[in-house]
């Protein structure tokens, strides 16, 4: 099994900085890619960013350019950082992770979701 939970969620004021961390732990052979997720009230679920184990990154079209994504490959995690928050980043942010476990399969995992709260 693989656990991931993520961190740094908070409630902070329209233009503040937030950094989430993702860590990943278990029967890991190596991740694939790790992505973030964030879902705001009364809306669905979306793509934010994306990182594989090469470095290769994406982001939704909407969201390019606002937030940056990153990881460490030694330390299982993954990062996601954006400046000038708005209110309308408001949402549960949540991590996910393509990972070969030690068995030689592939399995996607979701972590338990970050608050992240703007206030204008």
């Amino acid at each position: 099994q693989v656990q991931l939970v993520e961190s740094g969620g908070n409630l902070v004021q329209s233009g503040g900085s937030l950094r989430l961390s993702c860590a990943a732990s278990g029967s890991i052979s190596s991740i694939v890619a790790m992505g973030w997720f964030r879902q705001a009230p009364e809306k669905q679920r979306e793509l934010v960013a994306r990182i594989t184990r090469t470095g290769n990154t994406n982001y939704a079209d909407s969201l390019k350019g606002r937030f940056a994504i990153s990881r460490d490959s030694v330390k299982n995690t993954g990062y996601l950082e954006r400046n000038s928050l708005k209110p309308e980043d408001t949402a549960i942010y949540y991590c996910n992770a393509n990972v070969i476990t030690l068995d030689g399969f592939e399995y996607s995992y979701w972590g338990q979701g970050t608050q992240v709260t703007v206030s204008s």
